[in-house]
This record gives structure tokens, C-alpha cells and sequence, in this order.
């Protein structure tokens, strides 16, 4: 087993929710930068597995929020792409997209995701940016 599966699977955040709540909190924040989170050698051939052990874990604990960070202008077109398809609501630059399009539902990221290319991801992304405007 990874970290990525320990942390989620873990007691720890269980535990630091819990001791929110104690401590008289409506929940806990929490937040992960994805080019930290997966290290220098950069390998985000699990990030869909760890993203969706995430969201399992978003639902088991509803006082649990969280915001994952990916920086485009930094990370491979495919680690955005995982981005915008495993998060119902995306924060590009300093656009809140709340409905995001390219969303997919578990049963869909189950059964293959389409390849892109970075200038469509980057296409993706100023969608999203226009969107939010509007």
C-alpha cells in the first residue's frame, strides 16, 4: 500500500474531525497541493485512484471539506485533465467554476477516461475561466 491509500483509509483524519467537532467546530478544512503531494519524480499514474479514495472518504465524513490544488502552468496536461474530471467544482487561477462540464461520475472515470493533449486541456480550462464570467 501508498501513503495516498494510508492517509485516506487511516484513522488519522477520522480522528482530527472528530477533535473538531470536540473542540466546537462545524467540521475540518483540509487542503493538498497535487505537485507536492506526489513528489519530485512527479508520478501521477495513481492520482485517479487517490482522488476517488478522497471522495470516499468526503462522504463517509460530511464534516470533512477539502480543496485539491493543481497548478497548471506546472503539472502534466493528464494530472489536470484527472483534475476537472473527478471535481464537481473547480477554482482555476481566480475563477470558482461550481458546475464544472467535464466532470465524470465514478461509473464513467471507471471505464476509461480520452486521452487530451495540452492545448486541450488548456481549451478546458479557458471554457471554464469564460463560463465563470459570464
Amino acid at each position: 500500500s501508498d501513503w495516498s491509500s494510508d492517509v485516506c483509509s487511516s484513522d488519522l483524519v477520522s480522528d482530527a474531525v472528530e477533535a473538531a467537532l470536540n473542540d466546537g467546530f462545524a467540521g475540518l478544512w483540509a487542503t493538498g497541493d497535487m505537485t507536492w503531494e506526489f513528489g519530485g519524480e512527479k508520478n501521477f499514474a495513481k492520482l485517479l485512484e487517490y482522488e476517488q479514495a478522497l471522495e470516499d472518504l468526503f462522504e463517509k465524513q460530511p464534516a470533512l471539506s477539502g480543496l485539491c490544488q493543481y497548478h497548471a502552468e506546472t503539472l502534466p496536461a493528464e494530472a489536470i485533465r484527472d483534475a476537472l474530471y473527478t471535481h464537481e467544482a473547480v477554482y482555476v487561477s481566480e475563477t470558482l467554476a461550481r458546475i464544472n462540464p467535464y466532470y465524470a461520475t465514478r461509473y464513467a472515470r471507471a471505464h476509461s477516461l480520452p486521452a487530451v493533449s495540452e492545448s486541450e486541456v488548456r481549451r478546458m480550462l479557458g471554457r471554464l475561466e469564460r463560463s465563470a464570467e459570464a
